[in-house]
């Protein structure tokens, strides 16, 4: 590798590493005779990992991070003095294919800030992606970030080629956002997720009737939010998040914990650190929504329109619900033994399938992956012997279980969201 395009590379994945909507899962692209590489079984690439632990599977870089925007809460941002570099679309192209012929990836991850315009962006991107697959004939992973603003055209054209595709809303709110990037609108945004939505649907009946048309976007779309740069509550965030999973396309809605990369910057909060308990809730609270059946207003509503730091989403719905409670494992319906904490989806199922072949105990709970530390208060199942949450009340339940955990010493900033004042 040259030296100038090690030096690009350095500087375009340190710049791509706050993009964390980068799942490599949920396609099967095989291999073909005179091909390279294949994505085997849907299951995402994990055999590296960065400093922070996070795995990586692609090849995670920027085309190019020069930006026409001024978006408060990039680093990349038009008036950040930071090191610039740009790659040409056959360096990338090149790259891509020496890494994976060296094992160090099995896919790309692909963004890019936006020049001149955001269809000359987008087109090359598209070049990027084609030459992959059409003259390397490239079957690994490719994920593409389009580009918001991006025409209908090149978005049709990128998605024959990528396996998932993504566009950030990046700030939840559209007032928001028009503080933090004025240039922006949530509509840029949205129009683009319309298309690759449309080409999905498009393509999935075109295979109905023809078994070899060309697959659009097979692994879906994603998108991204920033948690902490604003004041939206995690009843907005997690609103509109419902709302984008109502989408037939929508595979995964990402929350990245605001870093505090511009802290020059008086519109943006004071956080000494991100807010990675919040984030894990909300991840927490995406799931309960996606595998659960929980709706939003049961995890969070007016009175509790953040939720709770300390204990997880599900704990917390059953604490301020324990009329709901004991449940009977050996009776009750799939659907309530889902809401036991400590209850996951395996353990649910296997409860429901076991119980036809005998009366389950709580030995049989803790064979079958439940959590009985926590799941002891909330169900009933013969032999028993722990309280339940309404014979201790849900405050000592609650007391129980927190302080059952190995408290870590916690920096308030990590908790708290603490805005600089707007001058006077």
């Amino acid at each position: 590798m040259k030296d100038d395009t090690l030096r690009k590379l350095k500087i375009l994945a340190e710049s791509a590493k706050y993009d964390v909507s980068c799942s490599s899962s949920g396609t099967v692209r095989r291999n073909v005779k005179g091909g390279v590489g294949n994505t085997v079984g849907g299951i995402g690439i994990c055999h590296s990992f960065a400093e922070d632990g996070r795995c990586i599977s692609l090849l995670k870089v920027m085309l190019t991070n020069y930006c026409i925007y001024d978006c408060a809460y990039c680093i990349n941002r038009r008036t950040n003095d930071i090191p610039r570099a740009t790659l040409s679309v056959s360096e990338l192209v090149d790259l891509t294919m020496e890494f994976y012929k060296r094992n160090y990836i099995e896919g790309l991850f692909l963004s890019s800030g936006v020049v001149r315009t955001p269809d000359y962006t987008m087109e090359r991107l598209v070049r990027v992606v084609k030459d992959l697959r059409t003259v390397h004939r490239f079957n690994g992973y490719i994920h593409l970030k389009s580009i918001p603003g991006a025409s209908r055209e090149l978005v049709d054209e990128a998605g024959l080629y990528a396996d998932r595709m993504s566009v950030n809303i990046e700030i939840p709110n559209e007032a928001s956002l028009k503080l933090l990037a004025p240039e922006k609108d949530h509509e840029s945004v949205y129009r683009p997720m319309g298309y690759i939505q449309q080409g999905v649907l498009e393509s999935a009946e075109e295979r109905k009737k023809h078994r070899h048309a060309p697959r659009f976007v097979p692994a879906g779309q994603s998108t991204q939010m920033i948690v902490g740069a604003t004041g939206e509550s995690d009843r907005d965030i997690l609103y509109l998040s419902s709302a984008l999973y109502g989408r037939p396309t929508m595979r995964r809605v990402y929350y990245s914990g605001y870093v505090a990369v511009n802290t020059y910057d008086p519109r943006l909060p004071a956080l000494k650190q991100p807010p990675l308990v919040r984030e894990n809730r909300l991840y927490q609270a995406d799931w309960l929504m996606r595998f659960y059946q929980f709706k939003v207003e049961e995890i969070v509503d007016e009175t509790h329109p953040d939720l709770d730091l300390e204990v997880d989403p599900k704990l917390a719905w059953a604490l301020r619900h324990p009329e709901q409670f004991p449940v009977d494992v050996n009776r009750a319906e799939y659907e309530r033994i889902l809401r036991v904490p400590g209850i996951g989806v395996k353990s649910a199922r296997l409860i429901v399938c076991s119980r036809r072949f005998g009366r389950l105990t709580s030995f049989d709970l803790k064979k079958m992956g439940c959590v009985m530390k926590r799941a002891q208060y909330f169900i009933t199942c013969g032999e028993l012997e722990a309280k339940g949450v309404n014979e201790l009340y849900p405050e000592r339940v609650r007391s129980l279980l927190v302080q059952s955990k190995s408290r870590k010493k916690q920096n308030d900033g990590q908790l708290t969201l603490l805005f600089k004042e707007e001058p006077a």
